[in-house]
């Protein structure tokens, strides 16, 4: 299913004769190399940011890059290494927003197995308004409910998440949400 993803050359002995097969004792197959026998294991990707409240509005950005150049999005990209889960939420909302956040909690886990990533979005509250388009956004800006662009909304993955919001806002209940969505339209 990943097999674009497939490692080359053997990381651990340089060889270029890597496989995909299971390898002793495990149950799926895996990228395998012929010399050394190490195997390379493909990992989903977890994708982190937040959503960020300001009294009764919502912050997003509108992208600068592909994938969805000029739609919204909240703002999110890839964990890096050697960071919590929040700490990467918050570095991508001052990337992409150049805005300050404290992250209060975990609020949507999204599994995407097809494109292996995962999505975690946090609840977050601007800490001021002081914000503005990063080098990967054209614009940030504060909506109200009734102002969400929804046909303008990048991915599933954010729709998923402004809508829960939305719905726990009426309740006052924000109860985290752990869900999969089996194919990432756009």
């Amino acid at each position: 299913m990943f097999a674009n993803l497939a490692p080359r050359f053997c990381q651990q002995c340089g060889a270029g004769k890597i496989e995909f097969t299971i390898p002793h004792g495990d149950d799926r197959e895996r990228h395998v190399c012929g010399v050394c026998g190490h195997v390379h294991y493909l990992n989903p990707k977890v994708v982190v940011g937040t959503l960020p409240v300001w009294e009764d509005r919502i912050l997003l950005c509108k992208r600068a890059i592909e994938p969805r150049y000029g739609k919204w999005t909240l703002p999110a990209g890839f964990m890096e290494e050697g960071e919590t889960l929040e700490e990467g939420a918050a570095r991508e909302t001052l990337e992409e927003a150049n805005a300050r956040v404290t992250v209060e909690s975990v609020y949507v886990t999204l599994s995407l197995p097809q494109i292996s990533q995962v999505y975690m979005l946090f609840l977050a509250r601007l800490n001021d308004l002081d914000y503005g388009a990063g080098t990967e956004s054209l614009e940030v800006r504060l909506f109200a409910e009734s102002e969400i662009p929804w046909d303008e909304i990048a991915f599933r993955t954010i729709s998923f998440a402004l809508k829960k919001y939305f719905v726990d806002r009426g309740t006052g209940v924000f109860a985290p949400v752990m869900d999969r969505i089996v194919q990432q339209g756009r």
